[in-house]
Protein backbone atom coordinates (compact mmCIF):
# COMPACT_ATOMS: atom_id res chain seq x y z
CA UNK A 1 0.00 0.00 0.00
CA UNK A 2 2.84 2.38 0.90
CA UNK A 3 4.50 1.74 -2.45
CA UNK A 4 1.35 2.60 -4.41
CA UNK A 5 0.85 5.73 -2.30
CA UNK A 6 4.34 6.94 -3.21
CA UNK A 7 3.75 6.14 -6.87
CA UNK A 8 0.55 8.20 -6.79
CA UNK A 9 2.35 11.15 -5.21
CA UNK A 10 5.13 10.98 -7.79
CA UNK A 11 2.64 10.75 -10.65
CA UNK A 12 0.81 13.83 -9.40
CA UNK A 13 4.06 15.77 -9.04
CA UNK A 14 5.13 14.66 -12.52
CA UNK A 15 1.99 16.17 -14.07
CA UNK A 16 2.05 19.32 -11.94
CA UNK A 17 5.68 20.13 -12.71
CA UNK A 18 5.32 19.31 -16.38
CA UNK A 19 2.41 21.74 -16.68
CA UNK A 20 4.37 24.42 -14.83
CA UNK A 21 7.32 23.88 -17.12
CA UNK A 22 5.21 24.18 -20.26
CA UNK A 23 3.81 27.52 -19.10
CA UNK A 24 7.26 29.06 -18.66
CA UNK A 25 9.44 27.36 -21.24
CA UNK A 26 8.77 29.81 -24.06
CA UNK A 27 9.84 32.79 -21.93
CA UNK A 28 13.10 31.48 -20.43
CA UNK A 29 16.58 31.78 -21.87
CA UNK A 30 17.88 28.28 -22.53
CA UNK A 31 20.03 26.76 -19.81
CA UNK A 32 22.88 26.27 -22.27
CA UNK A 33 22.88 29.94 -23.25
CA UNK A 34 22.70 31.10 -19.64
CA UNK A 35 25.60 28.87 -18.63
CA UNK A 36 27.73 29.95 -21.57
CA UNK A 37 27.18 33.65 -20.86
CA UNK A 38 28.21 33.13 -17.22
CA UNK A 39 31.09 30.68 -17.79
CA UNK A 40 32.38 31.22 -21.34
CA UNK A 41 35.34 28.85 -20.90
CA UNK A 42 33.76 26.14 -18.74
CA UNK A 43 31.73 23.16 -19.96
CA UNK A 44 28.61 22.06 -18.07
CA UNK A 45 29.69 19.11 -15.89
CA UNK A 46 28.00 15.74 -16.33
CA UNK A 47 26.54 15.96 -12.82
CA UNK A 48 24.49 19.00 -13.89
CA UNK A 49 23.76 17.84 -17.43
CA UNK A 50 21.86 14.89 -15.99
CA UNK A 51 19.51 17.31 -14.22
CA UNK A 52 18.61 19.40 -17.28
CA UNK A 53 16.14 19.25 -20.13
CA UNK A 54 17.01 20.60 -23.61
CA UNK A 55 15.53 24.07 -24.11
CA UNK A 56 14.58 24.22 -20.42
CA UNK A 57 11.69 21.76 -20.70
CA UNK A 58 10.42 19.28 -23.23
CA UNK A 59 6.79 20.17 -23.79
CA UNK A 60 4.53 17.48 -22.44
CA UNK A 61 7.46 15.30 -21.36
CA UNK A 62 9.56 15.16 -18.22
CA UNK A 63 12.03 12.73 -16.69
CA UNK A 64 10.96 13.95 -13.25
CA UNK A 65 10.45 10.95 -10.97
CA UNK A 66 9.88 12.55 -7.59
CA UNK A 67 11.10 10.83 -4.44
CA UNK A 68 12.14 7.20 -4.59
CA UNK A 69 11.70 4.95 -1.56
CA UNK A 70 15.44 5.27 -0.85
CA UNK A 71 15.21 9.06 -1.06
CA UNK A 72 12.59 8.97 1.69
CA UNK A 73 14.58 6.86 4.12
CA UNK A 74 14.60 9.03 7.23
CA UNK A 75 17.77 7.31 8.48
CA UNK A 76 19.72 8.71 5.52
CA UNK A 77 17.95 12.06 5.32
CA UNK A 78 20.94 14.09 6.50
CA UNK A 79 23.58 12.09 4.65
CA UNK A 80 22.72 11.93 0.97
CA UNK A 81 23.49 8.26 0.52
CA UNK A 82 27.10 8.69 1.55
CA UNK A 83 29.45 7.91 4.40
CA UNK A 84 31.44 11.04 3.66
CA UNK A 85 30.61 14.28 5.45
CA UNK A 86 29.93 17.29 3.28
CA UNK A 87 31.64 20.54 4.20
CA UNK A 88 28.34 22.02 5.18
CA UNK A 89 25.59 20.68 7.36
CA UNK A 90 27.19 17.24 7.74
CA UNK A 91 30.68 18.34 8.77
CA UNK A 92 31.51 22.01 8.94
CA UNK A 93 28.31 23.00 10.70
CA UNK A 94 28.47 20.03 13.01
CA UNK A 95 32.04 20.90 13.92
CA UNK A 96 30.51 23.28 16.43
CA UNK A 97 28.57 20.52 18.20
CA UNK A 98 30.96 17.63 17.72
CA UNK A 99 28.17 15.45 16.27
CA UNK A 100 28.58 13.71 12.94
CA UNK A 101 27.28 10.61 11.19
CA UNK A 102 29.93 8.22 9.90
CA UNK A 103 29.94 4.80 8.32
CA UNK A 104 31.80 2.11 10.32
CA UNK A 105 35.13 0.90 8.92
CA UNK A 106 35.32 3.77 6.40
CA UNK A 107 38.05 6.40 6.34
CA UNK A 108 35.94 9.49 6.93
CA UNK A 109 38.72 11.95 7.78
CA UNK A 110 42.44 11.96 7.07
CA UNK A 111 45.38 14.34 7.27
CA UNK A 112 46.62 16.47 4.38
CA UNK A 113 50.02 14.77 4.61
CA UNK A 114 48.27 11.47 3.74
CA UNK A 115 47.74 12.68 0.16
CA UNK A 116 50.69 10.70 -1.15
CA UNK A 117 51.32 7.82 -3.53
CA UNK A 118 50.42 4.43 -2.10
CA UNK A 119 48.40 5.64 0.90
CA UNK A 120 45.59 3.15 1.59
CA UNK A 121 42.07 3.99 2.81
CA UNK A 122 38.75 2.15 3.00
CA UNK A 123 36.27 4.31 1.07
CA UNK A 124 32.69 4.20 -0.15
CA UNK A 125 31.44 6.29 -3.08
CA UNK A 126 27.72 5.53 -3.58
CA UNK A 127 25.94 7.66 -6.13
CA UNK A 128 23.27 10.04 -4.92
CA UNK A 129 19.79 8.54 -5.18
CA UNK A 130 18.02 11.87 -5.56
CA UNK A 131 16.71 11.90 -9.13
CA UNK A 132 14.78 15.20 -9.03
CA UNK A 133 15.78 17.63 -11.77
CA UNK A 134 16.10 21.39 -12.12
CA UNK A 135 13.07 23.55 -12.76
CA UNK A 136 13.42 26.68 -14.88
CA UNK A 137 14.08 29.63 -12.56
CA UNK A 138 10.70 31.26 -13.18
CA UNK A 139 8.97 28.03 -12.23
CA UNK A 140 11.10 27.58 -9.11
CA UNK A 141 10.45 31.20 -8.07
CA UNK A 142 6.71 30.68 -8.39
CA UNK A 143 6.81 27.94 -5.73
CA UNK A 144 7.44 28.98 -2.09
CA UNK A 145 10.64 27.76 -0.45
CA UNK A 146 10.37 28.77 3.20
CA UNK A 147 9.56 27.06 6.48
CA UNK A 148 6.89 29.70 7.10
CA UNK A 149 5.21 28.56 3.87
CA UNK A 150 5.52 24.84 4.58
CA UNK A 151 1.74 24.16 4.63
CA UNK A 152 1.43 25.91 1.26
CA UNK A 153 4.36 23.91 -0.17
CA UNK A 154 2.92 20.60 1.02
CA UNK A 155 -0.47 21.49 -0.37
CA UNK A 156 1.09 22.54 -3.69
CA UNK A 157 2.64 19.09 -4.12
CA UNK A 158 -0.25 17.18 -2.49
CA UNK A 159 2.01 15.91 0.31
CA UNK A 160 0.38 14.95 3.60
CA UNK A 161 1.66 17.03 6.55
CA UNK A 162 2.67 14.07 8.73
CA UNK A 163 4.21 11.95 5.98
CA UNK A 164 7.85 11.02 5.42
CA UNK A 165 7.82 13.18 2.28
CA UNK A 166 6.79 16.18 4.38
CA UNK A 167 9.63 15.54 6.83
CA UNK A 168 12.13 15.43 3.95
CA UNK A 169 10.86 18.73 2.56
CA UNK A 170 10.84 20.38 6.00
CA UNK A 171 14.37 19.22 6.88
CA UNK A 172 15.87 20.48 3.62
CA UNK A 173 14.26 23.89 4.01
CA UNK A 174 15.40 24.14 7.64
CA UNK A 175 18.98 23.30 6.62
CA UNK A 176 18.84 25.99 3.96
CA UNK A 177 17.44 28.60 6.33
CA UNK A 178 19.83 27.85 9.20
CA UNK A 179 22.28 30.72 9.90
CA UNK A 180 25.70 30.60 8.30
CA UNK A 181 28.57 29.57 10.53
CA UNK A 182 31.65 31.72 11.04
CA UNK A 183 33.80 31.46 7.94
CA UNK A 184 30.98 30.25 5.69
CA UNK A 185 28.87 32.04 3.05
CA UNK A 186 25.96 29.79 2.13
CA UNK A 187 23.06 29.76 -0.30
CA UNK A 188 20.50 27.18 -1.42
CA UNK A 189 20.08 27.26 -5.19
CA UNK A 190 16.62 26.20 -6.36
CA UNK A 191 17.50 26.50 -10.05
CA UNK A 192 20.55 26.16 -12.26
CA UNK A 193 20.49 29.90 -12.89
CA UNK A 194 20.62 30.75 -9.19
CA UNK A 195 23.42 28.21 -8.66
CA UNK A 196 25.38 29.88 -11.46
CA UNK A 197 24.71 33.37 -10.07
CA UNK A 198 25.95 32.46 -6.59
CA UNK A 199 29.14 30.94 -7.95
CA UNK A 200 29.84 33.95 -10.15
CA UNK A 201 29.29 36.28 -7.17
CA UNK A 202 31.98 34.42 -5.22
CA UNK A 203 34.54 33.36 -7.83
CA UNK A 204 33.82 35.32 -11.01
CA UNK A 205 33.23 33.97 -14.53
CA UNK A 206 36.45 32.09 -15.06
CA UNK A 207 36.22 28.88 -13.05
CA UNK A 208 36.75 25.15 -13.20
CA UNK A 209 34.27 22.70 -11.72
CA UNK A 210 35.14 19.24 -10.40
CA UNK A 211 33.28 16.26 -8.95
CA UNK A 212 34.19 12.80 -7.70
CA UNK A 213 34.06 10.20 -10.50
CA UNK A 214 34.08 6.48 -9.66
CA UNK A 215 33.73 3.17 -11.52
CA UNK A 216 32.62 1.07 -8.55
CA UNK A 217 30.16 2.25 -5.92
CA UNK A 218 30.93 -0.55 -3.44
CA UNK A 219 32.91 -0.01 -0.27
CA UNK A 220 36.47 -1.24 -0.66
CA UNK A 221 40.10 -0.43 0.04
CA UNK A 222 41.63 2.18 -2.23
CA UNK A 223 45.18 3.40 -2.55
CA UNK A 224 46.37 6.66 -4.02
CA UNK A 225 47.57 5.68 -7.46
CA UNK A 226 50.12 6.88 -9.95
CA UNK A 227 49.63 10.35 -11.32
CA UNK A 228 50.01 13.54 -9.38
CA UNK A 229 47.67 14.57 -6.61
CA UNK A 230 46.49 17.87 -8.07
CA UNK A 231 45.98 20.89 -5.84
CA UNK A 232 43.15 22.70 -7.60
CA UNK A 233 42.55 25.71 -5.40
CA UNK A 234 42.73 27.52 -2.08
CA UNK A 235 39.35 29.15 -2.68
CA UNK A 236 36.28 27.19 -3.61
CA UNK A 237 32.50 27.00 -3.69
CA UNK A 238 31.08 23.58 -2.89
CA UNK A 239 27.54 22.56 -3.85
CA UNK A 240 25.70 19.54 -2.41
CA UNK A 241 22.58 18.00 -3.98
CA UNK A 242 19.72 17.97 -1.47
CA UNK A 243 16.70 15.71 -1.01
CA UNK A 244 13.77 17.68 -2.40
CA UNK A 245 10.90 17.55 -4.87
CA UNK A 246 13.01 19.27 -7.54
CA UNK A 247 16.75 19.89 -7.77
CA UNK A 248 18.09 22.02 -4.91
CA UNK A 249 21.79 22.51 -4.19
CA UNK A 250 23.22 23.65 -0.85
CA UNK A 251 26.13 25.83 -1.98
CA UNK A 252 28.69 27.58 0.17
CA UNK A 253 32.07 29.20 0.15
CA UNK A 254 34.13 28.14 3.14
CA UNK A 255 37.25 30.02 4.06
CA UNK A 256 40.54 28.37 5.05
CA UNK A 257 40.31 25.33 2.80
CA UNK A 258 42.38 23.65 0.09
CA UNK A 259 40.92 21.41 -2.60
CA UNK A 260 42.60 18.50 -4.39
CA UNK A 261 41.85 15.96 -7.12
CA UNK A 262 43.18 12.56 -6.07
CA UNK A 263 43.72 9.50 -8.34
CA UNK A 264 42.60 6.29 -6.59
CA UNK A 265 42.83 2.60 -7.45
CA UNK A 266 40.49 0.13 -5.77
CA UNK A 267 41.40 -3.32 -4.49
CA UNK A 268 39.40 -4.75 -7.42
CA UNK A 269 41.43 -2.69 -9.90
CA UNK A 270 38.77 -0.10 -10.62
CA UNK A 271 39.77 3.55 -10.68
CA UNK A 272 38.34 6.70 -9.17
CA UNK A 273 39.17 10.38 -9.35
CA UNK A 274 38.05 11.84 -6.06
CA UNK A 275 37.82 15.43 -4.88
CA UNK A 276 39.27 16.05 -1.42
CA UNK A 277 38.78 19.17 0.67
CA UNK A 278 41.16 20.01 3.51
CA UNK A 279 40.19 22.39 6.33
CA UNK A 280 43.24 24.36 7.34
CA UNK A 281 41.76 26.18 10.35
CA UNK A 282 39.90 23.98 12.84
CA UNK A 283 40.38 26.18 15.90
CA UNK A 284 36.63 26.83 16.24
CA UNK A 285 35.61 23.16 15.88
CA UNK A 286 34.32 21.37 18.96
CA UNK A 287 37.21 19.56 20.65
CA UNK A 288 35.01 16.44 20.82
CA UNK A 289 34.52 16.36 17.06
CA UNK A 290 34.89 12.86 15.62
CA UNK A 291 37.75 13.96 13.35
CA UNK A 292 39.98 14.86 16.31
CA UNK A 293 39.22 11.55 18.00
CA UNK A 294 39.85 9.50 14.85
CA UNK A 295 43.07 11.31 13.92
CA UNK A 296 44.28 11.81 17.50
CA UNK A 297 45.04 15.50 17.04
CA UNK A 298 43.91 18.71 18.70
CA UNK A 299 41.90 21.61 17.18
CA UNK A 300 43.98 24.09 15.20
CA UNK A 301 47.00 21.85 14.74
CA UNK A 302 46.98 19.99 11.39
CA UNK A 303 44.70 20.36 8.33
CA UNK A 304 41.83 17.83 8.33
CA UNK A 305 40.64 16.43 4.99
CA UNK A 306 37.77 14.37 3.59
CA UNK A 307 36.59 13.25 0.17
CA UNK A 308 33.36 14.50 -1.37
CA UNK A 309 30.61 12.10 -2.46
CA UNK A 310 29.63 11.62 -6.09
CA UNK A 311 27.15 14.27 -7.22
CA UNK A 312 28.75 17.10 -5.24
CA UNK A 313 30.45 19.95 -7.10
CA UNK A 314 33.59 21.92 -6.28
CA UNK A 315 34.15 25.20 -8.12
CA UNK A 316 37.56 26.89 -8.10
CA UNK A 317 38.92 29.96 -9.94
CA UNK A 318 40.93 29.35 -13.08
CA UNK A 319 44.62 29.69 -12.34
Amino acid sequence: MEYFRLVSVCAFLYVALALLGRSYASNDVSWGSYWQSAFPKTAIPKTLQELLHPDNWIEGKSRYTGFSKDDLNINTLLVSGSAFPTIGKDSYAEAASGKIQVEPDVTTFFLEKDLRLGKKMTLHFPKTTVAAEFLPRKVAKSIPFSKSKLPQILNHFAVKPNSVEAEVIKQTIEDCEAPSIKGEDKYCATSLESLVDFTVSKLGKYVQVYSTEVENENKQEYKIGKGAVQRIGDRSVVCHKQKYVYAVFYCHEIHSTRAYVVPLVGADGTKAEAVAVCHTDTRTWNNKHFAFQALKIKPGTLPICHFLPSGNLVWVPNK
